[in-house]
């Protein structure tokens, strides 16, 4: 990864997006459904593009709006719809638009008081809270947020009853129908003047962020924090939870602080990320160099993405820890503290995290729960109980209430963040103390992911591999012991493949935006056996390639 000299730095000006083009643009490019970049596509997060290239305009928010008005029509949900959105500069307009054509089609919307920024898991929250108890009138959910992506990007995401992403079954269905809606020119869309639409008798008001932050309570232990004092410093990142924190912060009387409330549609005040691109990632050291400049103020540090999904930790003893460690500490320590949970409550983990969860797991005597890269595969375990924690190596994690009961069922950075807060209260430890005991016990591992080159053709091929077509015995040294092209949590497919050993592993996936595919790898050996491992990954992929 070849870091740009501006990485870590303020964002010069002119790195700053044109808002007054951009929105010009949403309003007044037209996408072309017959070019394949333009289309609507749903990815693990919803649909994502920037109104500059015309991959996500006003005609896109129209078309898959009306879809999710015809998915709910076809699947009988008739109570109100959520409506969030995060501090992206084209995420108002299009909560705007989604709105024309919600009241138009008659759905109950629930907008924020005072159209204020909702955080992805107040969103969660929110469809989970009105949905317990009731087997008909469900609730359900829209998103405008391209979680952490650069300025200029929109996107849109769509939470079914369940509280969490949608199915790549529904969003396969509104994809379709979206798309068929562009073909035809929006001629069966219905819509309505936007005042007329905030006017209707459908259009409602819901406090998101006293909801939320009242019952924040019953999944982090609060009093455990205030008792004991710790110094917490946290940075929205100018995202859709920067009024959130204060008034956690009041109402549980913490020693938190804000250090930045800025909320600016070009995010001027971000540091540039590894690439050189303005990106708002909580797990990034060049994104966050500002707080990491900060660990020693206080006890412990964090921060959250655009909409709030993801976290980043910051310890005085470690830095900005990798979201693999806080994983496993956030494990170690909610299954040992935890007396509501079932103890049959297992781990929910994506196959591309890492090795050291696993073992974690395994000590705690607890089931691992291991599925393909995407959040949408933990939402029936969390809201069953059957799953306690679930966690993603991007920084993506939830977990039950104290009593056992689900609280989110789509990513939630606000909760994995003030745990680190009650770890630190309660152990006496922060995290990065922590994880450096678990190495002591499992050691400690190496990971890593790059990109490699892959024709459309090649892609396609690595998505349809067979463990049959691996021939190789050994991996760096050591006996491959699995190879897997399904998940062993739920059967489904990887898209992909894992090759495993005591020692260490690695994962194969093609891209879904771009021509590569993407390796990620973990040695329990160290540096110089993850490099072997990853060298040794590719040369496996490119046989299997070359021979299907």
């Amino acid at each position: 990864m070849r870091l740009s000299p501006l990485a870590g730095h303020t964002a010069p000006i002119n790195l700053l997006v044109n808002l007054p083009r951009l929105v010009t643009a949403y309003y007044s490019l037209r996408p072309d459904p017959a070019e394949a970049t333009q289309r609507v596509a749903f990815g693990t997060s919803g649909h994502r593009g920037s109104a500059l290239h015309s991959s996500f305009n006003e005609q896109h928010v129209l078309a898959v709006t009306q879809a999710i008005c015809q998915y709910r029509e076809k699947s009988g949900i008739t109570g109100p719809l959520f409506l969030g959105i995060d501090t992206h500069a084209l995420s108002e307009p299009a909560a705007a638009t989604a709105l024309e054509v919600l009241a138009a089609n008659g759905v109950n919307v629930m907008l924020a008081v005072n159209d204020d920024y909702t955080p992805t898991p107040a969103v969660s929250h929110a469809i989970l809270v009105y949905n317990k108890g009731r087997t008909s009138g469900l609730a359900d959910g829209i998103l405008m947020t391209p979680s952490h992506n650069p300025p200029e990007d929109g996107g849109y995401k769509y939470n079914p009853t369940n509280g969490g992403p949608a199915d790549s079954d529904v969003t396969g269905w509104i994809e379709k129908a979206a798309n068929l809606h562009l073909e035809t020119g929006l001629k069966d869309v219905k819509r309505m003047p936007y005042a007329q639409a905030l006017r209707a008798n459908t259009t409602h008001r819901h406090d998101y962020l006293t909801n939320y932050v009242a019952d924040l309570g019953n999944v982090i232990d609060m009093e455990a924090i205030r008792i004991a004092g710790v110094r917490m410093g946290v940075d929205p990142l100018g995202g859709a939870g920067v009024h959130y924190w204060a008034r956690i912060a009041e109402k549980y009387k913490l020693r938190l602080s804000v250090v930045s409330e800025q909320v600016d549609a070009t995010f001027r005040f971000m540091s540039v990320d590894w690439d050189g691109r303005i990106r708002m990632d909580p797990s990034s050291k060049s994104a966050m160099a500002s707080l990491i400049n900060l660990k020693d103020k206080y006890d412990i540090a964090f921060a959250c993405d655009t909409d709030h999904d993801r976290h980043g930790i910051v310890t005085r003893s470690a830095g900005l820890m990798q979201p693999n460690h806080y994983l496993a500490v956030c494990i170690d320590y909610l299954y040992q503290n935890r007396p509501g949970w079932s103890p049959s409550a297992g781990v929910g983990k994506t196959l591309v995290s890492s090795g050291m969860i696993d073992r974690v797991t395994a000590r705690l005597g607890r089931k691992l729960y291991e599925v393909p890269v995407g959040f949408k595969w933990f939402a029936n375990g969390l809201c069953n109980g059957s799953l306690g924690f679930v966690g993603e190596e991007s920084a993506g994690a939830s977990f039950l209430r104290r009593d056992g009961s689900v609280w989110t069922t789509d990513k939630d950075g606000l909760v994995p963040a003030l745990l680190s807060a009650e770890i630190t209260a309660r152990t006496g430890f922060d995290p990065g103390e922590a994880y450096k005991k678990l190495t002591e016990s499992f050691g400690a591992p190496a990971y890593d992911r790059i990109d490699a080159p892959a024709t459309p053709e090649q892609k396609k091929k690595l998505g349809k591999l067979t463990p049959e077509q691996i021939t190789s015995s050994e991996l760096a040294g050591d006996k491959i012991t699995k190879v897997l092209t399904n998940a062993p949590g739920n059967g489904a497919s990887l898209g992909g493949l894992k090759v495993m050993t005591d020692s260490g592993w690695f994962a194969a996936r093609p891209s879904g935006t771009e021509n590569i595919y993407k390796i990620y790898a973990e040695s329990f050996q160290g540096e110089v056996h993850l490099h072997r491992i990853i060298k040794e990954a590719q040369s496996i992929v490119d046989i299997a390639l070359a021979q299907g």
